[in-house]
């Protein structure tokens, strides 16, 4: 048997480029030195008997043969073109590690031949070593490292580079990858091997120094803070650690130069930069800046402009001759990409239907530090909406998507229209507001016509509320269930309940509250769009609170004295169109019925009676925050509430001031330590019944304001950072002083703020890093505890750092720290709005669909509460189904 290719010369193909002349002269010169002794030798024509294929493959004879092209009975010359073809044909499959060809007989013109062939190993298994399992399974999906892969040198080589190029972005810039093969041991799988991939990151490459050389302008410390990336060592810097990353590294030398352009400097560039290594895991950057001169805004004229005068224009562009040369701003003001809503020219179109318009700064001359500027405007023909659709809605029916929608058919086209609609189907609740992108379609500039479509992505609506903690004396719990996509219509509809009737936007709340000495049920509706074609939500809702007194003595409530509160509302909310769109305007009327059995407190003095409040409430609201309910990164909301009773005291016929008189008297009376118990009980018992009688029907009125501002500071990675900023204030007060206040609706500041508007109309502030309802006006009892009678003003501030882990429609995590003050105030006599309990503290929140909010704080009372001396010091908060 004569081997026509030698495993020298396929050693030698496989490391060197393999092309039909390489190897085709290889095969002539193995064959010239090793086949002398045969006929075929000097390349006689034979005739091919029969072909066996040998060596270790999974594939079939005949379908390697086939493969081939060689024929039994077909003319050849060995050696020859055709096997030199066979050969390479093989070669490129990458699926064989050695190939042979030998004549192994031959017989007057007829030669046998044989082909043996090694199959490239399949992957049995593959196991990472140096990281973490999470880890070593995205690098065995990301290299296609699957049971049955084919081991070859490429897939070794693709998957070393891989892991290594992976690390050293990351700053692991020493980073040592080793890829072995071991042979499976098996009979049935011969040809199968396991892959060990060792990894050895290594440290983390730090900066040590950042030397910059020919920077006149701007300082050092200007142009390290410019990259926003690339960071030196410093001890104390926790938020943005010192790591070289090269794709950073690249866009922060980009920094650099931007912020030069801000400063008029046109022309500044690098010419040079270096990295020095200083060890194994440090290394200096050095960077040669030139900044060239100084430059200032010349003449700006504008071309091609027909539907803005060039007044109005240069007022959008709020550029002037003389200015500071800044390119940056420049390219802000004709489009600023970073900003969906930016007021720059581009938007100026758009908003109006010219959706083909295009804005071009030119600078057309230059002479001396003065650069003029032509504003190249291509204006196009007037566009408008033609086809809009929704697509991804399984659950939530059309005709709530399409009342949302802010662009309609035949409409004209406008940007910021398409982008309030992206905000409205975020904060709607049924949608993931992370995947919403609008999709632009068939867009025709000639006929003026666009399709858009809105592609959803469905997320849980409806809600468990379980909440708990403690407060008010004991563990308060509450259980709730929120449907917010509900279908009231379809409620006997069987078909329709999957689990419950769904898709009309409406929400049902039923909620329980409970502790050792109250329990609230309530009952809430609402429809955002009433009759389902007009923007005015109606919202219904009914309460009930039995509520025992509660003993600080015994710490445990009196059963046989109750308090019953039972109520009801209804409400109504319009949006705006002045003073712009983000407004609405809502209004309600509610009824609330008090009735007290053996009840006797401090703000109660009569323990047996009733009163009742029949109030009107009107709000204003404007809410422009970006389109993440959970997690807003810019934007704003502010609410202005009013709640107003009937001044009964205007038409009752009650002299108020002769009441107020002898009240005053009876209280000078039971407060002289000569009165003796009896009398002192029988003139309580006569305030009491004065009390009756100036709140049987409660008149009042309550203002209460507060602002929200989010405002995304810097991104931390691809994530942004939020600074939430919130103020809030809140006012109790009486149209007939004589009258006096209520002792219902009252401000309770401190804590969690668990059980928000219940018992006795009261409100309860949040104020971390204190206990429950702790911040509030308190007076001494005749058993010598304090007791809480409530606030009739208060005010409170808040700033919260908030920073997002993920995002997902599953769950929204995100990360927080705070700081926030507040007090309240029994009159304005003592009211000091800087005079504030302040706290300190971080937290986390989890979003979760079916559950809502969870969350724990940890604050940190920097100050005394009454009846202590020192600062409050630590305080756990948990929070479930409610938000600071």
């Amino acid at each position: 048997m004569e081997k026509l290719v030698s495993s020298s010369v396929k050693e030698m193909t496989k490391k060197l480029p393999i092309t039909y002349f390489t190897l085709l002269a290889l095969l002539i010169n193995s064959m010239s030195l090793s086949a002398q002794s045969l006929p075929g030798a000097n390349g006689k024509e034979y005739i091919i008997g029969d072909i066996k294929v040998t060596g270790i493959t999974s594939y079939n004879e005949n379908t390697v043969i086939t493969f081939t092209g060689l024929q039994k009975g077909e003319r050849i010359f060995l050696p020859g073109d055709k096997i030199s073809k066979v050969i390479k044909k093989l070669w490129d499959l990458e699926l064989f590690s050695d190939i042979n060809f030998y004549i192994t007989d031959v017989e007057g013109e007829v030669a046998n031949l044989e082909i043996n062939i090694q199959e490239v190993p399949e992957l049995n298994e593959v196991r990472i070593e140096g990281i973490k399992k999470r880890k070593s399974e995205g690098l065995i999906k990301d290299n296609g490292l699957t049971k049955g892969a084919k081991v070859t040198e490429n897939l070794t080589t693709t998957t070393r580079n891989f892991i290594t190029n992976k690390y050293r972005k990351d700053g692991y810039l020493n980073t040592k990858v080793v890829i072995n093969t071991i042979s499976v041991k098996d009979t049935v799988a011969s040809n199968k091997v396991n892959m060990v991939v060792r990894i050895d990151k290594g440290d983390r490459v730090k900066v040590d120094k950042i030397n910059i050389e020919g920077n006149e302008q701007l300082s050092n410390a200007k142009v390290r803070r410019a990259m926003k990336n690339t960071k030196r060592k410093k001890p104390l810097r926790f938020w943005k650690r010192s790591k070289y990353i090269k794709a950073d590294y690249d866009e922060d030398k980009d920094n650099i130069i931007t912020k030069y352009k801000e400063k008029g400097y046109r022309d500044a560039r690098i010419t040079s930069d270096s990295l020095i290594v200083e060890d194994d895991n440090s290394i200096s950057l050095n960077l040669n800046i030139e900044e060239g001169n100084k430059y200032y805004f010349g003449n700006i004229t504008f071309l091609g402009n027909s539907v803005y005068t060039d007044r109005q224009l240069a007022r959008q562009l709020v550029i002037k001759k003389g200015d500071v040369y800044n390119g940056v701003l420049l390219e802000k003001q004709i489009a600023d990409n970073t900003k969906p809503d930016a007021n720059d020219l581009t938007n100026l179109y758009q908003n109006n239907g010219y959706l083909f318009s295009s804005i071009d700064a030119v600078e057309t001359k230059v002479y001396n530090d003065t650069l003029d500027f032509e504003i190249r405007i291509r204006e196009g023909k007037l566009t408008y909406f033609d086809h809009i659709t929704v697509t991804g809605n399984d659950k939530t029916n059309d005709h709530v998507i399409y009342r949302t929608l802010r662009t309609k058919p035949g409409q004209r086209y406008s940007k910021d229209l398409v982008v309030r609609t992206v905000r409205e189907l975020g904060q709607l609740g049924f949608f993931d507001p992370e995947q919403l992108e609008p999709q632009f379609q068939n867009a025709n500039p000639q006929a003026g016509t666009i399709d858009i479509n809105y592609p959803v992505v469905e997320k849980g609506s409806s809600q468990i509320e379980l909440q708990g903690g403690f407060g008010g004396g004991g563990f308060v719990g509450t259980l709730g269930l929120a449907f917010s996509n509900f279908s009231i219509r379809n409620i006997f509809n069987k078909e329709s309940y999957s689990p419950l009737p769904m898709g009309d936007g409406q929400t049902l709340r039923v909620r329980a509250q409970a502790s050792s000495f109250f329990q609230t049920y309530s009952l809430s509706f609402i429809e955002p769009w009433l009759g389902g074609k007009r923007p005015y939500q109606l919202s219904t809702s009914f309460s009930h609170t039995i509520q025992f007194l509660f003993n600080n003595r015994n710490r445990r409530p009196d059963r046989d004295s109750k308090f019953l509160i039972t109520g009801g509302s209804i409400g109504i909310a319009k949006r705006l169109n002045w003073p712009d769109n983000y407004f609405t305007l809502s209004q309600a009327i509610s009824v609330r019925h008090y009735n007290l059995k053996n009840y006797n407190t401090r703000l109660f003095t009569f323990g047996n009676g009733s009163s009742n409040d029949l109030s009107y409430t009107i709000g204003i609201n404007r809410n422009n925050t970006t389109v993440n309910p959970i997690f807003p990164t810019g934007g704003s909301e502010f609410n202005i509430v009013a709640k107003l009773s009937v001044p009964y005291s205007l038409f009752d016929g009650v002299d108020y001031s002769e009441l107020a008189e002898r009240r005053a008297i009876l209280d000078q009376e039971i407060n002289d330590p000569n009165t003796n118990p009896i009398t002192r009980q029988e003139k309580q018992t006569e305030i009491g019944k004065i009390d009756q009688e100036r709140f049987k029907w409660l008149e009042y009125y309550k203002l209460k304001f507060d602002g929200t501002w989010y405002t995304s500071l810097i991104n931390i990675g691809t994530k942004p950072l939020v600074l939430r900023t919130k103020a809030e204030y809140g006012f109790l007060g009486a149209y007939n002083n004589d009258r006096g206040n209520i002792p219902f609706e009252r401000f309770f500041l401190g804590g969690d703020g668990l059980g928000a508007t219940s018992l006795d109309g009261r409100e309860v502030i949040a104020l971390r890093g204190y206990p429950n309802q702790s911040i509030t006006p308190q007076s001494r009892t005749n058993n010598q505890d304090f007791d809480a009678d409530g606030a009739t003003i208060y005010n409170k501030y808040s700033l919260e750092l908030r920073y997002p882990i993920t995002l997902k429609p599953a769950a929204s995590i995100y990360m927080l720290g705070f700081l926030e003050g507040g007090a309240s105030y029994d009159s304005f006599k003592r009211f000091n709005p800087f005079q504030l309990n302040r706290s300190a503290g971080v937290g986390l929140r989890i979003f979760m669909p079916a559950f809502g909010l969870l969350g724990i704080d940890f604050g940190y009372g920097l100050d005394p509460i009454p009846g202590e001396n020192e600062p409050h010091g630590w305080k756990t908060h948990f929070i479930i189904g409610q938000q600071f």
